[in-house]
């Protein structure tokens, strides 16, 4: 006969002595640690936590739980019990508070209530019992404007009018200045008020504001503040609140009481001390109001040295256990010392780093947690220079913040000047309405980049970010004039070409004149300018330095750069890079090579473009032969000319007018009337969808060729000089194997012809981007004639959703993702749902027909910390990205490789 077991029953209510800090889930992180600090034998005031569960029962049914009311009633008389009074009796009332508490910190987006129990009979109690008639009063106008607001929804502005009048007939301008009777007619006002707007007399059993108050936390989760923070964080949805029954103590109660916040180790530095503020005969709210200026922390141990010592202890206890930075909230009612809430303390960057390193040295934590207390994106902010903040600034505009940084130069309106003035030695920001393919030169040579169109994922954006290099996009309010070469900022100030200006990528804000720019430290380290032990050295640098080291012990990614010449190959070195995993051969093709490029386009005849060829071959050699000697003995991916040509040829419009112009004066344009001709015939609807990447070398005879000769001659080259260069040459855009197969076979047929020619052995590795669905889905067929992959995860994000991303972000994805339909843009963080699910089954798919198939990517993912965990998940090789992100990909990589499963620590 089969055992009869018991339904589960849920249980919705846990007493603070049930509870510990592993319960976030089900407690939320204010209720779990509530419990963790009374489990500890902290003083805690008693209460008890009702769980997420019941949230989430309230709002999928509109109803609470059937259990729960008689779970709270329980809970409450144990209360009672224990506090030896009633919930809001006469003589001496037990008040509690009622708090949200959510698993992830959501600061000021849910609901509270403070003193719940006050009524019009124990408000008179509480003034006898705590000797402070104005102390009652004043509890209890808190109370009726606080729940009026959150519970029955009425407008807060009503009740602050209500007191500013209160305080203009007393004449004074703070609460604190108002006596008893004033607090007497304020409260008698609010219940006015109350009554006039929620169509209800404002509660007067404790029991229903208690129960009242619980709903409308659980409500709160859903409010439209919650919920564009869940978005904008990237919380979960269906996690729920939890709720924090607690019985209230008071810190203003005379100058022996009061509140304060303190911090086991400073959040700005990491450095140990006594951090944090106090405040005498106040409440929690009355220091975050501003009323009074607090004192440092320090000073309580001159006003109650008994509590400062036990509050020492205690700290000193949190931290030991949370092995963390701790941040405390505490109050201290006449003398006794309580502890309102615990839990690990938010930190800048560098504080981030500097505790980390000095946990491990403590011994608290070891270097796989080390790695898990520090982020990429911490280390990218230590990467930039920032703007020293006791500046005087004068603000002209704001933009989106596209690329990190302070940057500072002389304002230019085009390419060509930006590199001029460069060369002169001039610090120039490039300021354009938008960027395009030809503003490169330019952008290289300036500082940073302003333009009054565009977004995050605009040309000048991605760039930019791909640079290292300051960006300010979409500055609408600043007018910018190209053809005047001048700037008119709100207010009607031109800014005139030379003028000074400064830009902040970090917030999009731009500067007149210069504002001073302090350097980064972290960036001197990673370029070897900073070493690690040396007497000037900062202590920053040497806890980036430890941390560096841990992840990239522990990492199995390895990590390449995006580097189209040898001087950033020389940088992305330096910064750690183990290779290159994608050299654009198109960035050699611009500048003074343009004029080669276009002969080739215009060539009528093979011999026309042979000889454009044969032009071409010795510069893409010189290219690859310093490229080869900066890697010289690490892998260098080639990827042969990938954008349609017309980028390649002078703008429509403007090719136009010089030929309509030359013709009314009848001078001489032949050249430009067969370019025109050229462009368009070459004029395509969507030309990223049209004739570019492996179609071009199907359709140009010798193009391909072309390349695949100056690699391997360039190779042979660099391993006579008995260097050892280890090319890779990438096809792109392939979508079907029998392209790739038809390059491969001239491909091979060229090195062929080299080493025959040179007498030295190559081994180029030939394989292909995958950044169409149609090869993820036939990556097991392609995979048949390459040896490596490389996901090109930009155009497979624009390929599989469908957008282009030069478009779309400025006509509908601030409205996607005020809407939660994107948590983050695409282009920033993989998808992993579409765009990884190809990535994966390509992946697994490849390795199927060749097991040793080699998996990289190189799409800007590459260096975004979230989508390298995911790389490193689906088991790829290497990530590639811009060489100022490389620090950013090793740091992942190795937190990557030690996540702990379920790991949620923010």
């Amino acid at each position: 006969m089969s055992e009869n077991k018991a339904p589960h029953v849920a249980k919705f209510v846990y007493d603070f002595t049930e509870g510990n800090k592993d319960l976030k889930d089900l407690l939320g992180g204010k209720g779990a640690n509530l419990a963790e600090m009374t489990n500890l034998g902290l003083p805690v005031p008693p209460g008890f936590t009702i769980t997420t569960e019941a949230c989430k029962g309230y709002l999928e049914n509109g109803e609470e739980p059937a259990a729960l009311r008689d779970e709270v009633s329980a809970h409450l008389d144990a209360l009672e019990a224990r506090m030896g009074k009633k919930l809001g009796q006469a003589d001496d009332p037990l008040l509690v508070s009622v708090r949200s508490g959510a698993k992830f910190s959501m600061p000021g987006m849910m609901d509270t209530v403070l003193n719940i129990g006050l009524s019009d009979k124990s408000v008179q109690g509480l003034a006898k019992q705590a000797g402070d008639e104005r102390f009652a009063w004043d509890s209890y106008r808190r109370l009726i404007q606080m729940f009026g607001k959150t519970v029955l929804g009425v407008e807060g502005d009503l009740f602050e009018e209500a007191l500013e009048k209160a305080k203009d007939a007393k004449k004074v301008k703070v609460d604190t200045d108002l006596e008893a009777a004033d607090l007497k007619k304020l409260v008698t006002a609010f219940k006015k008020i109350v009554k006039k707007e929620a169509g209800r007399d404002f509660p007067q059993d404790p029991r229903e504001q208690m129960d009242l108050a619980i709903k409308a936390v659980f409500e709160s989760w859903n409010g439209d503040r919650a919920k564009l923070y869940r978005r904008q964080e990237r919380i979960p949805h269906d996690l729920g609140t939890a709720v924090n029954i607690c019985s209230m103590v008071f810190g203003n109660l005379g100058p022996d009481s009061g509140t304060g916040v303190a911090f086991t180790r400073d959040p700005a530095s990491g450095h140990q001390g006594v951090y944090g503020d106090y405040l005498q005969n106040a409440q929690g709210e009355d220091v975050v109001a501003g009323i009074r200026n607090t004192v440092p922390l320090a000073e309580l141990e001159r006003i109650d040295k008994k509590s400062y010592d036990q509050l020492m202890q205690i700290m000193e206890t949190l931290e030991n256990h949370y092995k963390d930075l701790c941040d405390i909230e505490f109050t201290i009612e006449r003398g006794q010392l309580w502890m309102l809430q615990t839990r690990v303390g938010k930190r800048t960057a560098g504080a981030a780093f500097r505790i980390a390193t000095q946990l491990v040295d403590q011994g608290l934590i070891d270097e796989t947690e080390a790695l898990q207390r520090v982020t990429g994106a911490q280390l990218a902010q230590l990467m930039f220079p920032r703007f020293d903040e006791k500046a005087k600034v004068e603000q002209v505009g704001c933009g989106i913040a596209a690329s990190p940084g302070a940057a500072v130069g002389k304002a230019v309106f085009d390419s060509y000047t930006a590199v001029k003035w460069s060369r002169s030695g001039e610090k120039v920001i490039l300021v354009r309405r938008e960027t395009n393919p030809d503003d490169l030169d330019g952008m290289i040579a300036a500082e940073g980049i302003l333009t009054s169109r565009g977004g995050k994922t605009s040309h000048a954006a991605v760039v930019a970010r791909g640079m290292g290099k300051t960006c300010v996009c979409g500055a609408e309010e600043l007018e910018v004039d190209t053809k005047r070469r001048r700037m008119t900022v709100p207010g009607g100030h031109v800014v005139e070409e030379g003028d000074v200006i400064s830009i902040d990528g970090s917030t999009g804000k731009v500067y007149l004149g210069e504002v001073p720019v302090v350097p980064s430290p972290v960036v001197e380290y990673f370029e070897g300018r900073m070493h690690p032990g040396a007497d000037d050295a900062d202590e920053l640098v040497e806890a980036v330095h430890r941390m560096m080291a841990f992840a990239d012990r522990k990492r199995r990614l390895r990590v390449r750069a995006n580097a189209d010449n040898a001087e950033d190959a020389l940088r992305a070195r330096r910064f750690g890079a183990q290779g290159v995993g994608l050299c654009r051969t198109e960035h050699m093709f611009l500048g003074e090579r343009r004029e080669m490029v276009e002969k080739l386009i215009l060539a009528d005849t093979g011999e026309e473009r042979e000889a454009a060829l044969t032009e071409l071959l010795p510069l893409q050699k010189k290219d690859f032969v310093e490229l080869f000697e900066a890697m010289d003995g690490l892998p260098v991916t080639v990827r042969l000319l990938d954008p349609p040509l017309h980028e390649f040829l002078p703008d429509i419009t403007e090719l136009s007018v010089r030929v309509a112009l030359a013709e009314s004066r009848q001078e001489p344009h032949e050249n430009d009337l067969r370019l025109l001709q050229a462009v368009h015939r070459l004029h395509e609807q969507n030309p990223m969808l049209g004739l570019r990447g492996v179609r071009l070398g199907l359709v140009i005879p010798g193009l391909f060729a072309m390349q695949v000769r100056a690699i391997a001659e360039a190779a042979a080259a660099r391993k006579n000089a008995k260097g050892d260069p280890r090319a890779e040459i990438m096809i792109p855009l392939v979508g079907t194997v029998q392209e790739l197969e038809i390059v491969r076979e001239e491909a091979d047929k060229v090195i062929a012809e080299v080493q025959a020619a040179t007498g030295t052995e190559l081994k180029l590795a030939i394989g292909t981007m995958i950044e169409l669905p149609r090869a993820a889905l036939t990556a097991g067929q392609i995979a048949e004639a390459a040896e490596f992959f490389s996901f090109g995860t930009n155009d497979l994000t624009q390929t599989v959703w469908g957008f282009s991303r030069d478009d779309v972000e400025a006509s509908f994805f601030t409205a996607y993702l005020e809407k939660g339909i994107f948590g983050v843009s695409p282009f920033e963080t993989i998808d992993k749902d579409g765009v990884g699910s190809l990535v994966k089954l390509a992946a697994e798919a490849g390795r199927r027909t060749r097991p040793d198939l080699k998996l990289g990517v190189c799409g800007e993912h590459g260096g975004d910390p979230e989508s390298v965990h995911f790389f490193h998940e689906v088991g790829l090789d290497y990530v590639s990205c811009s060489p100022f992100r490389i620090p950013v990909a090793r740091l992942e990589a190795g937190r990557a490789a030690t996540q702990s499963t379920g790991s949620d620590h923010r």
